[in-house]
């Protein structure tokens, strides 16, 4: 099957209320065209699970500022201004997760997994309306998983198998985001034969890539 994709192919996936996950950290590592392609496609009410929502005219700041979203759920928003605004004037759900946490239940939802017990907030605003466990004395909250319809993935390089390598820092929170969704789209700078990329470093193998928008000229 050939999992490389035009443009066109790739506004047509994205339909209105939809879960979509972002890989990126601050806008390192984040898909800038596919969100670009987000935009393009006009769709609204998107759910957003990201790390955070960057700044406002990078990473997945862009649909926040345009309105696109109407649920985020993120570990941190404070470096998008716009992010906060909507949230206060009551335009925007917002979930804040601690990034150990979120992290967890993004490999939850990858893993099949009914969830993951952790300390973290415990006796804060974060236990708000969860399900408090106790094992040997010690509290615990229950994180559900987190899952989408579709995720957006930024690597530096794949082969035509999908197989996807990524540049230092800005694996971040991809790989698992790979795991965690229906449909997986990778925009990638180059792609090349398979067998051309050393096994060892394959950081996501291509049975979890459906979908590669190549952006390097390549």
């Amino acid at each position: 099957m050939n999992k490389i994709v035009p443009r066109e192919e790739v506004l047509s996936i994205f339909k209105d209320g939809m879960t979509i996950m972002s890989g990126g950290f601050m806008g390192v590592g984040t898909p800038q065209e596919l969100v670009s392609a987000v935009l393009e496609s006009n769709v609204k009410d998107i759910t957003l699970i990201a790390s955070d929502t960057a700044v406002v005219d990078k990473g997945v700041g862009p649909l926040i500022v345009n309105k696109r979203v109407k649920k985020v759920i993120a570990s941190h928003i404070g470096t998008n201004p716009e992010t906060g605004r909507q949230m206060i004037e009551g335009e925007l759900d917002v979930e804040l997760v601690p990034q150990g946490t979120f992290a967890e239940r993004v490999r939850a939802g990858g893993s099949g997994l009914g969830g993951v017990l952790t300390p973290t907030g415990i006796g804060t605003v974060v236990e708000e309306g969860k399900e408090k466990i106790t094992i040997d004395g010690r509290d615990f909250l229950l994180e559900k998983p987190l899952h989408a319809e579709v995720a957006l993935l930024k690597a530096c390089k794949a082969d035509k198998a999908g197989n996807l390598v990524y540049n230092c820092s800005a694996r971040n929170f991809n790989p698992i985001m790979a795991l965690a969704a229906d449909l997986v789209i990778a925009q990638v700078d180059e792609v090349v034969e398979v067998g051309e990329i050393n096994p060892d470093e394959v950081m996501t193998p291509g049975i979890l890539v459906d979908k590669i928008l190549v952006t390097g000229g390549n």
